[in-house]
């Protein structure tokens, strides 16, 4: 059995071949990110999977209760689990210049190194358990993240970000999706 993944065949959607459907989707990217990105190009094939995913994104966004900082260490956290070197470096450079997470946070993370700061290492730790486990995290690591100041209904927009990025990360991963330039200076190799 191969260990490659499998490409499909679809290819990306340009603004000027889209339907009207995949017109408006693609439109309203490029009105909030500047550009259409090309994992947007990719997942609006079908329309149903990009409004998903925009739908998730940014309620995870607007009611997760963490600060930009901390929505990067889930995102970023979950990306790099996932092994999607288009959203690490999509998140790393989010973190960085968007959401303004401290460098020597998002390089522990992206290195797998020991985050000081001991509430978003609670975070980072309890997310990664959130995906290792599939979401059955045993009571004493969910008592460690509660204890560190976050609530049960932060293990839920852990779950929302956990469903938003498996529509990204695994539609990245069979459109072998390219990094765009935007934030192609964050990529990760390893990812």
């Amino acid at each position: 059995m191969s260990n490659q993944t499998y490409k499909i065949g679809l290819k990306p959607v340009e603004l000027e071949d889209a339907n009207e459907q995949q017109k408006e989707i693609l439109e309203k990217a490029k009105k909030a990110n500047g550009m259409i990105p090309n994992m947007y190009k990719n997942m609006v094939n079908l329309p149903a999977l990009q409004n998903t995913y925009d739908t998730g994104y940014h309620q995870f966004r607007k009611d997760s209760g963490f600060t930009p900082a901390e929505q990067e260490v889930v995102l970023l956290t979950i990306s790099i689990a996932n092994s999607c070197g288009y959203c690490t470096a999509a998140h790393s450079y989010l973190a960085e210049n968007v959401s303004k997470t401290p460098k020597e946070v998002i390089e522990a993370i992206r290195q797998g190194h020991k985050i000081e700061d001991d509430k978003l290492r609670a975070l980072h730790e309890f997310t990664k358990v959130m995906n290792e486990s599939r979401g059955n995290p045993t009571p004493e690591e969910a008592k460690k993240f509660l204890d560190a100041g976050y609530s049960e209904k932060q293990i839920l927009a852990i779950i929302l970000a956990q469903a938003v990025k498996t529509i990204s990360n695994y539609s990245n991963h069979i459109f072998h999706t390219k990094v765009d330039e935007a934030f192609a200076g964050s990529k990760l190799e390893k990812a």
